[in-house]
């Protein structure tokens, strides 16, 4: 996995076909959110992931900790991978990969002041039940863990992807100005993001995914 663009909080059915037009490889649909409002609920993402032809890809984003609930609701919506934003004890984790062998699972590293050490503990861990991971930023106001708008300490996420022996995704305050930078200095499989290709209406803004894209992969064709 190398050069992988993800983006996260489709709102309907044009939308989801804008960002497939314009070279996004995979859509993110949280739904399970403790934080955040849901931009669709589990009936419309599903009728959006049925147009998806390959290789675009739909992703579940979810906070849910329960493998039973995480797998139902995976089929509900159609999708074989799960981008897991909240705590997911290692039980949980191996219980995914009995109900779902055949899932792809990403889990999030979601990056504080000060918490590399436990970062990289919890990226150890998790590594035989995982298929990649994402890094992401904690808000401490709103207390989220992703779709903030805010960026993190780079050379954290630098780390981990040098130290990880499975992909390591980017996200957490992409925006057209800085994922290009962001990519030669982390050197991630791929990238997220979510708020900073929208307008001021709450949608994603076509002239700013354009140039996202364009952006990041002038940035992963620099790094390969």
């Amino acid at each position: 996995m190398h050069g992988i663009i993800q983006v996260a909080g489709i709102v309907d059915q044009k939308e989801a076909d804008m960002l497939i037009a314009e070279g996004v490889h995979r859509l993110g649909f949280p739904c399970g959110l403790t934080v955040h409002r849901e931009d669709l609920g589990e009936e419309e993402a599903a009728l959006i992931v049925r147009t998806l032809k390959p290789p675009r890809k739909a992703v579940l984003i979810t906070y849910e900790s329960e493998a039973e609930r995480i797998v139902g609701r995976c089929r509900r919506i159609g999708v074989e991978m799960v981008q897991l934003q909240g705590e997911v004890s290692i039980r949980q984790l191996v219980r995914l990969r009995e109900l779902a062998p055949h899932f792809v699972v990403v889990k999030s590293l979601i990056v504080r002041d000060h918490n590399l050490a436990e970062l990289e503990s919890s990226l150890n861990m998790c590594v035989p039940y995982v298929d990649g991971f994402i890094t992401d930023t904690y808000d401490p106001v709103s207390g989220a863990s992703g779709a903030t708008g805010k960026a993190h300490d780079w050379d954290v996420s630098r780390w981990l992807v040098t130290v990880s022996p499975k992909p390591i995704m980017l996200a957490g305050g992409l925006t057209v100005e800085n994922v290009r930078s962001a990519i030669i200095h982390v050197r991630p499989a791929g990238v997220d993001v979510h708020t900073g290709v929208e307008g001021s209406d709450g949608r994603k803004d076509r002239l700013l995914v354009r140039a996202f894209v364009r952006e990041a992969m002038a940035a992963f064709a620099r790094v390969q």
